[in-house]
C-alpha cells in the first residue's frame, strides 16, 4: 500500500468534524508553526519539502512565496483557488467536503507564513453544495481559538471568507480570479505586474491550489526534508489523482509519486484495470489541457522506459512524445472511444469558456470547434486537419492566459499521434457513423531504434 500523507485520516468517521479532526491530532502542524517556528522557518520547511504547486502548472511553492512583495504598512493577502473547473479533475472537492479542516489548518500555516491577516476560498459555483461546509467548519475552528484576533494566545490574526464563483472556467487563472474577487468581469490581467507584487486590491497576494495548501500541514508535521524523501526526484511527496474514464475503480486517489502509469491503471490498489476485458486506447492523464497520449506512448516513454506518475516522466520527450500531469486529473479512453469526438467535445467546451479578450483564443476555439464538428459529422475534407492545425498553432502563446494554450493542446495532440483516425473519418464518413476507428496500432509496442555505434 502507498503511503498517505493527505488521506491518512480520510477513513475515520465524522473527519470532517471539528472535534474528531482535532482528537486525531489536527491542528498540531498550525500549533507547531504559530508556537514555536518563524514565518521564515515555515517558508525554509516548505523549500525543503519541494512541494510544487498541484493546481497544474507545477511551479515550487516555497519559491512562490519567497517572491510575495512586503512593503510597509500594505496588507498582503492568501486566496485559494478551489474554482476546480478543469474536466476530468475533482479531487479539491473531497477535500473540502469530506476532511474540511484540512484545508483551514493549511491556510492558517500558509497565512502565518505569508504575514496575510486575511484569506479567501475562492470556490466554483457548481460546487453548491461545499461552501455551506467550509463555512461551518470555519466556525467551528474560530470558536475553538483557531481564527480571529490573537490566535490561541500568539498574537497572529486570521480570517478566513469563502466567496462563490458564478461557474466560469477563466476564473481558474489566477489574476481572473482576482478580478472576480474584486467584483469585476473574470478577465486575466497581463503580467507584469504579478500577483506576488500587485494582485488583490493592488496588493501583495498569493494564490496558490486547495490541495497546495492541504499539503502544508503534513510537511510541518514531518519535516520538509522528511516529505522529500517521497516520491522521486523532483516531484516529492504525494499527488492527489482524479481516475475517470473507463476504468473499473473510478476515484481520487493519493499516490506516491514513484509508481508507473501501468501500475496505477491496472493495479487493484488503483484503478482496477479496464472493464470488460477492452484493451487501452490513450489516456489524458494531467486533465482536459495536456496533451492527449496513445497507450504505447502512455506506458512507455519513447526511449522505451516504463512512464512513471511524476512530473518529469509525463513530460519526457516533450509534447512530440510525452505530456504533462497538470491538474491530476486521469482520463482513461478504451479501445471503444473515438479520437475525433473526444477532441471534439473538448474543443466545444473551451470555445464555450474563452472569456473573449484575445482574438486569438475567441475566433480560434469557435473555428476549432465547427472544423471538427464537420469532421465528426462527416462532412470534413482532408485539407481541415491542416486546417486545425494551423489554427491551433496561431492560438498557442498567443493570449494573455493559458486557456488559449489548453485549448490548443489537445487538438494538435490529437492529429499528432491520431492523425490517421482524423483521415479515415473524413475517407469513410457513412462509415465513421456506425462505428468506431477501433484500437489500430495504438497499443502496438514502439520501435526503439538502436544507439548509433561509438
Amino acid at each position: 500500500m502507498g503511503r498517505k500523507l493527505l488521506f491518512d485520516k480520510a477513513h475515520i468517521e465524522g473527519i470532517r468534524y471539528y472535534d474528531v479532526y482535532r482528537a486525531n491530532g489536527g491542528y498540531g502542524s498550525a500549533e507547531k508553526a504559530l508556537k514555536s517556528m518563524s514565518p521564515e522557518q515555515v517558508l525554509d520547511e516548505v523549500k525543503k519539502s519541494g512541494l510544487r504547486g498541484r493546481g497544474g502548472a507545477g511551479f515550487p511553492t516555497g519559491m512562490k512565496w519567497s517572491f510575495i512583495a512586503k512593503p510597509e504598512g500594505v496588507p498582503r493577502y492568501l486566496v485559494c483557488n478551489a474554482d476546480e473547473s478543469e474536466p476530468g479533475t475533482f479531487k479539491d472537492r473531497y477535500l473540502m467536503e469530506f476532511i474540511p479542516h484540512l484545508l483551514i489548518e493549511g491556510l492558517l500555516i500558509s497565512s502565518y507564513t505569508l504575514g496575510c491577516n486575511s484569506c479567501y476560498i475562492y470556490i466554483r459555483g457548481e460546487y453548491a453544495w461545499i461552501p455551506d461546509i467550509l463555512e461551518e467548519a470555519i466556525a467551528d475552528a474560530k470558536k475553538n481559538g483557531w481564527l480571529g484576533k490573537n490566535i490561541q494566545g500568539t498574537g497572529f490574526d486570521l480570517e478566513i471568507y469563502v466567496q462563490r464563483g458564478a461557474g466560469a472556467y477563466i476564473c481558474g487563472e489566477e489574476t481572473a480570479l482576482i478580478e472576480s474577487l474584486e467584483g469585476k468581469r473574470g478577465n486575466p490581467r497581463i503580467k507584469p505586474p504579478f500577483p506576488a507584487v500587485k494582485g488583490l486590491w493592488d496588493c501583495p497576494t498569493v494564490v496558490n491550489n486547495v490541495e497546495t495548501l492541504a499539503t502544508v500541514v503534513p510537511i510541518l508535521r514531518i519535516g520538509g526534508e522528511e516529505y522529500a524523501k517521497y516520491g522521486t526526484g523532483k516531484s516529492t511527496g504525494t499527488k492527489l489523482i482524479s481516475a475517470c474514464g473507463n476504468i473499473n475503480k473510478p476515484g481520487v486517489y493519493e499516490i506516491e509519486m514513484n509508481i508507473s502509469v501501468e501500475e496505477f491503471i491496472y493495479s487493484d490498489e488503483y484503478c482496477g484495470g479496464i472493464p470488460n476485458g477492452k484493451r487501452l486506447k490513450a489516456c489524458i492523464p494531467g486533465g482536459s489541457s495536456v496533451p492527449i497520449l496513445p497507450a504505447n506512448l502512455l506506458l512507455k516513454t519513447a526511449k522505451g522506459e516504463p512512464r512513471m506518475m511524476t512530473y518529469e516522466s509525463l513530460s519526457d520527450g516533450g509534447f512530440a512524445t510525452g505530456t504533462m500531469l497538470g491538474s491530476g486529473g486521469f482520463i482513461v479512453l478504451d479501445e471503444d472511444q473515438c479520437i475525433v469526438k473526444n477532441t471534439l467535445t473538448f474543443a466545444r467546451f473551451y470555445h464555450h469558456e474563452s472569456c473573449g479578450q484575445c482574438s486569438p483564443c475567441r475566433e480560434g476555439t469557435g473555428w476549432m470547434k465547427r472544423v471538427l464538428l464537420n469532421i465528426e459529422n462527416g462532412k470534413g475534407k482532408m485539407s481541415d486537419i491542416d486546417l486545425l492545425w494551423d489554427i491551433q498553432r496561431k492560438i498557442e502563446g498567443n493570449t494573455i492566459c493559458p486557456l488559449g494554450d489548453a485549448a490548443a493542446w489537445p487538438v494538435a495532440a490529437a492529429i499528432r499521434h491520431f492523425r490517421d483516425e482524423f483521415e479515415w473519418h473524413v475517407l469513410h464518413p457513412e462509415e465513421a457513423t456506425k462505428r468506431n476507428y477501433g484500437l489500430a496500432h495504438y497499443a502496438d509496442p514502439l520501435e526503439i531504434a538502436a544507439p548509433a555505434a561509438v
